[in-house]
Formats: structure tokens, C-alpha cells, sequence
């Protein structure tokens, strides 16, 4: 294991990532610490492959939110080169109602980038 994909190294990255997160900047953190070659996969969806379709399946997916309500992080985890985060958001949908949703991000990460990420995730 290398010093840029080492546990420490892992444990930086995601909080700094999750705290783009929770500041309301998921577009930001995107730009910052996706790797062009990501794999974004929902639930057991396949996965979108490639940097500019996943930017677009994520500006699509915040341009369709009217209002955030809330964004909370209930906890973290590091073992070696995969993070997991559990969270929840409530939002607001453009001509929608209000969702409620609990999700964990499954990451892989290498060179300081993750490559690989699944959501797992239900309304309620």
C-alpha cells in the first residue's frame, strides 16, 4: 500500500470530503475528489461510467432539488482503501413533494481519487 491510498491517508480524504457534504457543496467535492475513470453505481443499478456522465447524472439530480432541509452524517469508516458513510437528506423536489432518504456511500478509493462508489439507499 502506497502512501497516497494508506488508511490515514483514506481517513483524510473522506472527512474532507464529507465535509464539503455536509456544507451543502456535493458538487464541489465531485470536481475535487472524483477520478475521471468513476464508477457511480444506486443500489443494484449499473453502474455510470466515466467523470462527464457521472457530472451530468449529478447536476441533473441537484438542479431537480428545490430545497435541501437537511444533510446529516451518522457515521464514517475507513478500512484500508474503502470508506463508508451513512447519511440522511431530506429535500424538497421542483414540483414534488418532500423526500426523506437514508443512504450509505461505499467507496473505493486510489491515488487520492475514488474510483468506484455505490449508494445503498431507501425513501423513509
Amino acid at each position: 500500500m502506497n502512501s497516497q491510498t494508506g488508511p490515514s491517508s483514506v481517513e483524510t480524504l473522506e472527512k474532507a470530503l464529507n465535509e464539503l457534504l455536509l456544507a451543502g457543496k456535493a458538487l464541489e467535492a465531485f470536481e475535487r475528489f472524483y477520478a475521471d475513470e468513476i464508477e457511480i453505481q444506486d443500489n443494484d443499478s449499473p453502474p455510470v461510467v466515466g467523470k462527464q456522465a457521472n457530472r451530468a447524472r449529478e447536476q441533473a439530480f441537484f438542479n431537480a432539488i428545490e430545497e435541501l432541509h437537511r444533510v446529516e452524517l451518522l457515521g464514517s469508516a475507513v478500512n484500508g482503501d474503502r470508506s463508508y458513510s451513512e447519511w440522511i437528506y431530506e429535500f424538497t423536489l421542483r414540483g414534488g413533494g418532500r423526500v426523506r432518504m437514508c443512504e450509505v456511500s461505499a467507496r473505493r478509493w486510489r491515488d487520492g481519487m475514488v474510483v468506484h462508489e455505490r449508494y445503498y439507499y431507501k425513501p423513509g
